[in-house]
């Protein structure tokens, strides 16, 4: 990716937003932080933004906002980055790996319902409760991987069929679309809570760390803003022995607001770019090409294919000045990190099954269409 040529569009506005923070000393809160949280409540059509230190941050946040808490169980995904399941342990939560749909790579609606109808039991609370290690289901925490959205008409129909809060995990996602009940909303909106990284190489990015949480819960939206800062309602006045260091500082947040004016724009830049490689790779039998289904519209915060001989593939673009990416080449079930969960191989087919052959290739929104003939081109040969 090329993050500079992002910069220099809004070079001005940024140099400008960034001397005024300084010649004020006004690095912490305040009217830039409060100014992003409106704005981008607004833009994914919530009522809330909470903003955080970091998408991880995020992640915890959401979770505790839907009440998320030790020794409970949280279904979600092993195709993903570590953070989505750092933040459910980080809560004492025990997480249980649902298997992916493989043309889309995000969670399987239909592996979900099979694991709670059919490897759970129904509690006194009439919540799920895993038949294997007895512990109770309180949410389920999708995935909106790669920039598109996962199924969320099914998911919701069995979150509320189980009395499951339903926590998004849209750090990849912001901006991307799924139809619901004949009309367009915006990942963030559909959970009780959403969790967002700004991390800067992200559709919307930042100059360092930084997170959200949106959420259109007031109970939630009061509670996350008490934790991420050292669960103070106040100043000194601390209600929650909760509460960590999570704040969003007021230089992020002011970098995230210029950009957010473009954040539409330059997903569109995305699609486009996405189009160029679809057109230009229609051809090649042995790549597997990313889909967008109908009724969800995909941001491309990464461009991943599928191709045989994954590791020939990406040394010999790297020969050629092309640079790519394996998100994510282990599987979280297969960590070592969660070696003590008992996941072993075989357990998750198509999430395994991706894991070994997906390669992302170049994807940003400043993408020229002579850079994408070149990737393809090169493409094609190191196939042939």
């Amino acid at each position: 990716m090329d993050l500079r040529a992002q910069h220099d569009e809004v070079r001005g506005e940024i140099d400008a937003v960034l001397k005024d923070i300084v010649d004020h000393s006004s690095f912490i809160g305040g009217p830039r932080v409060e100014g992003f949280e409106k704005a981008f409540a607004g833009f994914c059509g919530a009522e809330f933004a909470v903003g955080c230190a970091s998408g991880t941050d995020a992640l915890k946040l959401g979770l505790m906002g839907a009440g998320v808490g030790p020794g409970e169980m949280v279904a979600t995904v092993a195709n993903t980055f570590i953070a989505t399941v750092e933040a459910i342990t980080q809560v004492g939560a025990i997480p249980r790996f649902v298997d992916i749909d493989g043309p889309t790579y995000n969670m399987d609606p239909a592996r979900l319902r099979e694991f709670l109808a059919d490897r759970c039991r129904l509690g006194p609370d009439g919540r799920p409760v895993d038949g294997e290690s007895g512990c109770s289901v309180s949410a389920i925490f999708p995935v909106h991987l790669y920039g598109l959205p996962a199924d969320m008409k099914p998911i919701l129909d069995l979150a509320h069929e189980y009395g499951l809060a339903v926590i998004e995990d849209s750090a990849q996602a912001h901006g991307a679309a799924y139809e619901l009940d004949g009309s367009y909303r915006k990942v963030g909106s559909f959970g009780k809570t959403a969790a967002f990284s700004f991390y800067p190489g992200k559709n919307l990015g930042a100059m360092g760390e930084a997170g959200a949480v949106v959420t259109n819960d007031a109970g939630a939206n009061r509670n996350m803003r008490i934790w991420r800062d050292h669960g103070q309602s106040e100043k000194y006045r601390h209600v929650s022995p909760d509460g960590w260091n999570g704040r969003l500082d007021a230089l992020q947040a002011a970098v995230l607001n210029i950009k957010l004016k473009k954040l539409d724009e330059w997903n569109e830049r995305r699609r486009q770019a996405a189009v160029w490689y679809r057109e230009r790779l229609a051809d090649v039998d042995s790549i597997v090409l990313p889909v967008e289904p109908e009724g969800r519209k995909h941001v491309y915060h990464l461009f991943v294919v599928r191709v045989p001989d994954r590791d020939k593939v990406q040394e010999q673009l790297a020969g050629k000045g092309i640079g790519t990416g394996l998100h994510y080449p282990v599987p979280l079930h297969l960590q070592h990190a969660y070696r003590d969960l008992g996941w072993e191989g075989g357990a998750l087919p198509e999430t395994e099954a991706a894991a070994q052959s997906i390669i992302s290739l170049p994807m940003f929104p400043h993408m020229t269409e002579s850079q994408v003939d070149y990737v393809c081109r090169c493409l094609k040969e190191v196939l042939n």
